[in-house]
């Protein structure tokens, strides 16, 4: 591994990253299906949004989510239909939507949540919290400089 340039460690720190996130999407969409969960992970990636900040403005979301507003749109769409979300005219601004869950997606919260928990722990079991400190130190630090 010493003989990798800067370029190759990084492309392959990159790839990594990458399987990490289709890891972890396969095992939480193997539970929702185990348990009859009508959602995707895009759809519950917009919801552990919410979950953190509930009301949020659907623009923000958008840009919190990196989806472009089209795309959000869609999502949130799909959440309302499924009952989990409602729109909510911004009391400053009549045209911006701000997004609250439900009762409804209140309590996914509180069946899903206890697996996401447990596939980060499972994730995590033989890592230090200064590791993931330093990676994410790394990773915010690569992001600035592909932002400029």
């Amino acid at each position: 591994m010493a003989d990798q340039t800067i370029t190759e460690l990084a492309l392959a720190f990159g790839r990594s990253m990458s399987e990490m996130r289709n890891a972890i999407r396969q095992h939480i969409q193997v539970k929702l299906k185990e348990h009859n969960i009508d959602i995707t992970f895009e759809l519950l990636e917009v919801m552990a949004l919410l979950w953190r900040k509930d009301g949020i403005n659907q623009q923000e979301l958008a840009d919190i989510a990196i989806k472009d507003k089209s795309s959000m749109t869609y999502l949130i769409d799909n959440l309302v239909k499924r009952n989990l979300v409602k729109r909510v005219e911004d009391e400053i601004d009549r045209r911006s939507k701000r997004i609250f869950l439900t009762q409804d997606g209140k309590l996914l919260q509180k069946k899903i949540h206890p697996w996401i928990i447990k596939t980060y722990e499972n994730a995590t079991a033989e890592v230090d919290a200064s590791e993931i400190e330093k990676a994410l130190n790394l990773v915010k630090k690569m992001n600035k400089h592909l932002k400029k």
